[in-house]
């Protein structure tokens, strides 16, 4: 691993670094290295829930449309007022 060393640090940045660092209970270094991954480590873009769906679908219909069978009305709601 390689060492790095960070000169002339403005004092706020310093203390915003130590109370991060604080919050995450961890050391300033160690909070200056998760800094520095989350900004320069490209993330893996997570697709959400109905594009998975939907990619699944397709990969098991083989691209086809599906076919839908035709709606129809809604039958009527139960009557539970007393004779």
């Amino acid at each position: 691993m390689a060492m790095l060393t960070i000169r002339n640090i403005d004092d706020s940045i310093k203390t915003q670094l130590r109370i991060r660092a604080a919050q995450h209970g961890c050391s300033m270094e160690e909070e200056a290295r998760r800094i520095l991954q989350q900004i320069l480590v490209p993330k893996k873009i997570q697709k959400g829930l109905g594009t998975r769906i939907h990619q699944r679908v397709v990969a098991l219909t083989g691209g086809e449309a599906l076919i839908l069978p035709k709606r129809s009305a809604p039958r009527a709601a139960p009557d539970f007022a007393e004779d």
